[in-house]
């Protein structure tokens, strides 16, 4: 298959036409969609039927993905980079809206100890390759807000296909060896920051955006190790630093 022509047909905006062999009853609600044909593995198939859902949702919303329950599952021909690029086909997605679509469906399962991702529609799971974690943080910000009378401040993280979540105590910032899967191992494990975000889904802090942390943050040594304190809606996180 012809990667370049792929790409083109990706990354081009999708006209509004019906996609051959997805046959979708709309009845305005996205959990009562039927099809009469299931095959959504290609991006084009898989942008239209999440399309017809995108209409009645104001803003960017997350689908009601636990209370989906497919019987088919299908193998998806996508991958999500450990630097957070996704890959279809063989082939760079640059259109950041599409992306940011499929995001909306990203949903994870525990399967004898491993983790594995999948793009789920009310009537198709469509397994997809991870090679780290399926979400990327590229920005943080500090946010002012008025509880009681006090004004608290936040830290708020934005990922790269728009979730925004908040440091507290069911998104902690945790520090982890990061093992390639695809690649061969190393002697040297590099050390990552990461955050839970929703539905079972980790984020990536980005370099660039860890490093602000530690501007934001109070950097001070204990006991021959570096610690970063964040604070964030009136509560303080500490983070061991790893070793240069």
């Amino acid at each position: 298959m012809n990667n370049a022509t792929n790409d083109k047909n990706l990354n081009a905006e999708t006209p509004n036409t019906k996609v051959e062999g997805t046959k979708i009853k709309d009845n305005n609600q996205r959990d009562g969609l039927e099809t009469q044909e299931h095959d959504l593995t290609t991006a084009e198939a898989l942008s239209q039927y999440l399309k017809v859902d995108a209409g009645t949702r104001q803003g960017r919303s997350i689908p009601p993905l636990d209370k989906w329950h497919p019987t088919q599952t299908a193998d998806m021909d996508l991958v999500i980079k450990a630097n957070g690029e996704w890959w279809h086909e063989g082939a760079l997605m640059t259109r950041q809206s599409l992306v940011a679509l499929f995001s909306t469906v990203l949903w994870a399962e525990q399967n004898n100890g491993e983790i594995e991702y999948y793009l789920k529609t009310p009537v198709q799971k469509l397994r997809i390759t991870v090679e780290d974690v399926p979400l990327l943080i590229n920005d943080v910000g500090i946010v002012e807000e008025v509880i009681d009378g006090h004004q608290v401040s936040w830290l708020e993280f934005t990922t790269t296909t728009g979730d925004i979540v908040r440091l507290d105590e069911t998104h902690p910032i945790t520090l982890r060896a990061y093992e390639p899967k695809l690649a061969p191992s190393t002697d040297e494990l590099q050390v990552r920051p990461y955050m839970p975000v929703r539905n079972g889904l980790t984020a990536l802090i980005g370099r660039n955006t860890f490093y602000h942390l530690t501007e934001i943050g109070d950097l001070s040594e204990q006991q021959g190790e570096t610690i970063l304190t964040l604070h964030s809606g009136g509560q303080s996180y500490c983070l061991s630093m790893p070793k240069s």
